[in-house]
């Protein structure tokens, strides 16, 4: 570019400079005279007509400055020795003053004309295109290295849930059991209850944080589907077990009774029932019982969890399946928003209805897909 100034006008020195409100920088140059400016190097700012352009945006332009009234007598001319001078200011695109672009020469020339005016234009045009691209690369760069130290963030965080507390949490759970068993004062009984309480709310929390940071990862919620109704029969009693064992302010009534088989990964839907007894026995009104009911037929799989409380708002209700949506201040309001992602990758839908004084949520899972499940075509 610089070299085509250069031809086109007859100037033998040509720059892109960056002009600020205290510098002058060289960008770029081309240099036939030896003035000896380099990429780098800078003038002191009061001394150039660049400065002036800074200040009023205006383009100047000058022939024959021995012989222009305005300049004939100015500082910069006499200073670095030129006589013919021309400098178009550079904007951004957002209109913000870059710098200019400008060429001197020791001898006087024809620059004062529609050719080289539409010339500078051009170029101070390319030169802005070129430093929005550029500066739309750096946020790109930017943002690749962001999203690169967010993912392994992520990668740490998940090996962390999925291992590192896991591990000794199920360590602690296993010794509670064990404790639990023993013949043991009350007191040491109570504080050994209180610890199985707080470890199996812990892997709850854990579990559906894992979840949450898998899906984030787009790894979604993965399933090991099989042919489960006997399993996923003794899975819900174990967790109603592990619930009464924890809670003495519901009475827990369970009706379970599955006529045909049932193709489904157990361990996420008894995930998806400890998630909704969990939420029940959080928000259900105490001293209420808790009905749990389960069964199937040829076409559909139920799994419905009620209990007594307040009628939730229509505008709450949209919102109790999104992550982080919670009226409890020691949860993470995961529970539900993870039920509802497992409840989707078994095909099926998560519901809640609201008529006080009950609140029900039931999963609902068609059992027509089952071949689906197992790759039969």
């Amino acid at each position: 570019m610089l070299n085509v100034i250069c031809k086109t006008t007859g100037m033998k020195f040509a720059a892109v400079a960056r002009v600020t409100d205290d510098r002058w920088v060289t960008c770029v140059s081309r240099d036939e005279i030896n003035f000896g400016l380099k990429p780098g190097d800078e003038l002191e700012l009061e001394t150039t007509l660049c400065n002036e352009i800074r200040q009023h945006k205006d383009a100047i332009v000058i022939d024959h400055v021995s012989q222009s009234a305005t300049y004939c007598n100015h500082h910069t001319p006499a200073k670095y020795g030129f006589e013919s001078y021309i400098s178009f200011p550079i904007f951004r695109k957002n209109g913000e003053f870059f710098g200019t672009l400008c060429a001197i020469d020791p001898e006087p020339a024809k620059l004062d004309n529609e050719v080289v005016r539409e010339l500078f234009n051009l170029y101070t045009d390319l030169i802005s295109f070129h430093l929005e691209a550029l500066e739309e690369l750096n946020d790109a760069h930017t943002n690749l290295d962001e999203a690169n130290r967010v993912a392994k963030l992520r990668d740490t965080f998940v090996a962390v849930l999925g291992h590192d507390l896991r591990n000794p949490l199920g360590t602690t759970r296993m010794c509670a059991d064990i404790l639990m068993k023993l013949n043991l004062p009350e007191f040491a009984n109570k504080q050994v209850s209180t610890i199985k309480t707080t470890s199996l709310r812990m892997q709850e929390l854990i579990d559906n944080l894992l979840d949450f940071a898998r899906g984030e990862l787009g790894e979604g919620i993965q399933l090991e589907i099989g042919e489960n109704a006997v399993k996923l029969e003794q899975e819900i009693n174990q967790i109603i077990k592990e619930t009464r064992t924890t809670d003495s302010q519901h009475d827990i009534v369970a009706t379970i009774k599955f006529d045909s088989p049932v193709f489904c990964d157990v361990n996420r839907v008894g995930q998806l029932f400890s998630n909704l007894l969990s939420n029940a026995v959080k928000h259900g009104h105490e001293n209420t019982p808790i009905y749990i009911e389960a069964s199937n037929d040829a076409k559909e799989l139920k799994l419905k969890v009620i209990n007594s409380g307040e009628q939730i708002a229509p505008e709450i209700r949209e919102e109790l399946f999104k992550p982080f949506v919670t009226n409890n201040k020691n949860g993470l309001g995961l529970g539900l928003y993870i039920a509802s992602e497992i409840a989707m990758a078994h095909n099926g839908s998560l519901e809640v209805s609201s008529h006080s004084p009950e609140i029900a949520f039931e999963f609902t899972m068609p059992l027509q897909d089952n071949d689906r499940f197992l790759g039969v075509s």
